[in-house]
């Protein structure tokens, strides 16, 4: 089972071309094929494990720039290394899912697609939610938090030194953030991706990304 990525730029006309920035800000991921341009002012990757999915699609709702699709789904193996040589359901999906993304008008513009279609909108409720926390953090929030690690202890006086402002403005901003809620949930988040993925089938021909507007799969 694999989890596509396909991740395309909301504003390049007054942005400009955002996604070698993207691709950049994702390469420390471990993946199957690593994120890379697909089409114009859009990146996809394949990531081997749902958890990884969910720091990726978070990451890409961190930066409010980008429609964020994810397709969970067999992919014709072996992978090639070139995101558009490769083909199967998950990039199906994934093509699908970013379509909704662009077109449902939400504030968190994230969604998900699989063969369950069932559990795949429970795992988009879910990534949804943890995508607007992601998303209503202050830059002062981001400075504090880039610089704690998930379940270490002590760490919180640590920051506050290299920061420079004290331990409670800290602890204030871990709180007022909903960080360990964010980390507390994002397990359920991949767990669910996972259970969408269904029994495996044949994998079909892919659309040209160009033709995103026309879906090979139709929904049931």
């Amino acid at each position: 089972m694999q989890f596509v990525l396909t991740i395309n730029q909301r504003d390049s006309r007054e942005s400009g071309d955002l996604v070698p920035e993207l691709i950049r800000s994702l390469r420390h991921l471990p993946a199957a094929v690593p994120f890379q341009r697909s089409v114009g002012d859009e990146a996809q990757g394949v990531l081997a494990d749902a958890s990884t999915a969910v720091e990726a699609a978070l990451a890409a709702v961190r930066q409010r720039r980008w429609n964020v699709g994810i397709g969970v789904g067999e992919l014709r193996l072996p992978l090639s290394q070139g995101v558009l040589d490769n083909d199967g359901y998950g990039l199906v999906y994934a093509r699908r899912a970013v379509e909704r993304a662009r077109k449902a008008g939400e504030r968190i513009p994230l969604a998900v697609d699989g063969p369950d279609p069932g559990i795949a909108a429970e795992a988009q409720a879910v990534l949804r939610l943890l995508g607007q926390i992601v998303a209503s953090r202050t830059d002062a929030e981001w400075k504090v938090l880039d610089l704690m690690t998930p379940g270490a202890r002590g760490q919180q006086k640590y920051v506050a030194e290299i920061l420079g402002i004290t331990s409670q403005a800290v602890s204030k901003a871990v709180v007022r953030s909903h960080w360990q809620e964010e980390w507390a949930t994002r397990p359920a988040a991949a767990r669910l991706l996972s259970l969408c993925a269904g029994p495996a089938a044949p994998a079909p021909a892919v659309p040209s990304p160009a033709r995103a507007s026309e879906p090979a799969m139709q929904d049931a």
